[in-house]
């Protein structure tokens, strides 16, 4: 991206000026390697965010931004429905929820060493992932709707999982509002046979272990030290969260808000009709997501209890990153009702935030950032400044350097997997393409995008995780 058109407020704040139809500026976290590396259509997506109506403050993107549809993917935007806010499910995306949640064992790399190959069969054997894959749940229409509405409550009641899991994941585990009526019968019919799989892309379960320590108060507070087994699942709501968004990009482009800058920012009043259906949509899709983890949680559990008796895998926390919730946020001083859009942006809420779990309160939200097969992992939490500087959002990952085509090219899946396994990491993959497609090297440098949300003052690092052993789609 060209710095010369962009004010510099701070070695990791650049700001767009307002011009032409935006109502507000727009703001980009980043160092300056980081800026550079940015492609021009992030700018361009991210000034289009900034013309929509009832925005407020700001359109924001994240350290990791890359180029999405309508929506940069890094993009946080927050809409008032009093001043003719908009719901765009562009601002959403179309894998809708998906997110992450860390499990913390009461292991350490030492012990689970000597059985890392039968641990690494034994998780990709419990858990389908790969294009199309399948899971052994069958849900009728009557089961779907149920899950629709349940969420993570919903796995729970059927045995997936805890009880107590529900307190370490966003909104309980259940996103209330959702309307499965306003999910399609191809939705539906797309998750029947998809529920507990990951699915494929930079979906991933893997196995991580502590490397670094950089705020020990709040590693104490999430119960890390070096050299403990954590366990990460990113996945979100599989094919019913992408036919709701193709469903509802759809109708919107039509029947939506007009006029627009591009027709990918697809759009309609928060209490229009069809902005009303759209969140029911769209919470379904969140239950989805949530009871999809869970599930996938319970597949996880299972699978190390063969291998390893005592492990005792906890829930440190569940995050989603494609989103929109209602939110109470500070604007001009006087606290509003907002509508936050987060697209590839995690929820970071600082100490102290009344939606936190208490075990959680004092220390603030665990931001969960994903890296890739290879590379370090990030937890983090958030900060009390960044409400003001970003409706308490922070990065989700490393965010793509390079376009999946561009990295076929450039890797081989094959050989991928027998460098990383020389450096101790196993990989379990169904499609070597995908590999491929998820190298390392085709994504940006996540310890520079979690440094850069630190000294953003977005969120703090707090750990450093490397992985251990990845299962991929």
């Amino acid at each position: 991206m060209n710095r010369q058109s962009l004010t510099r407020h701070s070695d990791f704040e650049w700001w767009i000026e307002p011009t032409g139809k935006m109502r507000v500026p727009a703001v980009i976290y980043a160092g300056e390697h980081l800026i550079d590396e940015m492609d021009e259509k992030v700018r361009e997506q991210i000034t289009n965010v900034a013309t929509l109506p009832g925005i407020q403050r700001a359109a924001y993107a994240m350290p990791d931004a890359h180029w999405g549809y309508g929506f940069p993917i890094g993009g946080v935007a927050a809409f008032d429905p009093k001043e003719g806010g908009v719901i765009s499910a562009g601002g959403v995306g179309f894998d809708i929820s998906c997110g992450v949640r860390a499990l913390h064992s009461a292991l350490t790399a030492d012990e689970i060493e000597p059985l890392k190959e039968e641990l690494a069969e034994a998780l990709f054997e419990s858990v389908p992932a790969g294009v199309g894959s399948r899971g052994a749940i069958r849900l009728s229409e009557l089961e779907m709707d149920e899950m629709l509405r349940g969420g993570a409550e919903w796995a729970i009641g059927r045995g997936y999982g805890k009880p107590e899991d529900l307190e370490r994941i966003e909104e309980h585990g259940c996103a209330s509002g959702a309307r499965p009526e306003c999910v399609s019968h191809e939705a539906k019919k797309r998750q029947a046979q998809e529920m507990g799989t990951l699915g494929s892309g930079n979906h991933y379960l893997e196995v991580q272990r502590v490397a670094e320590i950089f705020d020990s108060t709040s590693a104490a507070a999430f119960g890390l030290k070096v050299n403990d087994i954590v366990l990460s699942i990113h996945c979100g709501s599989r094919g019913l969260g992408h036919q709701v968004g193709t469903d509802y990009l759809k109708t919107m482009v039509i029947d939506g808000y007009r006029p627009i800058p591009d027709r990918e920012l697809a759009c309609a009043p928060i209490w229009s009709e069809l902005g009303q259906h759209y969140l029911g949509a769209m919470r379904a899709a969140t239950n989805c997501a949530l009871a999809n983890r869970q599930i996938i949680t319970h597949l996880v559990r299972g699978a190390f209890a063969q291998v390893m008796p005592n492990a005792d895998l906890a829930l440190l926390y569940d995050v989603s990153h494609n989103t929109c919730k209602i939110e109470q946020h500070s604007v001009d001083g006087a606290s509003r009702e907002l509508f936050v859009h987060r697209k590839g942006a995690t929820r970071a809420f600082g100490p102290g935030h009344p939606d936190l779990p208490p075990g959680l309160r004092d220390a603030g939200q665990p931001v969960l950032i994903g890296g890739t097969m290879g590379t370090e992992s990030y937890v983090l939490v958030g900060t009390g400044e960044s409400e003001r500087l970003a409706f308490s959002s922070a990065c989700h990952g490393a965010g793509r350097a390079m376009s999946r085509t561009q990295a076929t090219k450039l890797w081989h899946g094959r050989q991928l997997v027998d460098e990383l396994r020389a450096k101790g990491v196993l990989i379990r993959t169904r499609s070597f393409r995908g590999v491929a497609e998820e190298a390392p090297g085709a994504y940006k440098d996540v310890n520079a995008v979690a440094e850069a949300a630190e000294h953003a003052k977005l969120a703090r690092r707090v750990v450093r995780l490397v992985p251990v052993i990845c299962v991929k789609g």
